[in-house]
């Protein structure tokens, strides 16, 4: 018996955002920016997103990853690499915000981190940085050498 279904086409996507290219070079900047991603559900609900940044670190665009509740989401590691591979990103900046206004890494956190960072790696894909960010302040795993 054949399976006459259809299967689906896949391709990439690029949709303009308001957003302008901007040179990204250090965590304070980065913070800046990608706290435009987040309106007033800053402090609702957590979101993870990533920056895709160019070989001179230049944004190239951005992507959200996952919505959860106010204590976590869920990120998964295939869907942050997909995207960094098809926007054909050198470096990208992990991004989450902390809705209990929090800005200590958890120890998940953590281990996110090193997953996606040791995965992109095969791909010769960097993570510049991971952000934890909330409306009044961030936290950079670069600045603080956990990266």
């Amino acid at each position: 018996m054949t399976n006459t279904a259809n299967i689906p086409l896949f391709s990439l996507k690029k949709e303009h955002s308001e957003f302008p290219r901007q040179r990204i070079t250090s965590s304070r900047q980065a913070y800046e920016f990608i706290k435009r991603f987040y309106s007033d559900d800053i402090e609702i609900y957590e979101s993870f997103f990533i920056l895709l940044l160019n070989q001179g670190n230049f944004t190239i665009g951005f992507a959200k990853i996952s919505q959860g509740g106010i204590a976590g989401t869920v990120v998964d590691t295939r869907m942050v690499a997909k995207i960094a591979l098809e926007s054909l990103a050198v470096n990208i900046i992990l991004a989450h915000n902390h809705p209990s206004g929090n800005l200590n890494p958890s120890a998940q956190d953590k281990a996110l981190t090193e997953r996606i960072t040791n995965g992109l790696k095969l791909l010769d894909i960097n993570v510049a940085d991971h952000i934890i960010l909330t409306a009044e302040s961030y936290f950079s795993f670069r600045d603080e050498g956990i990266i």
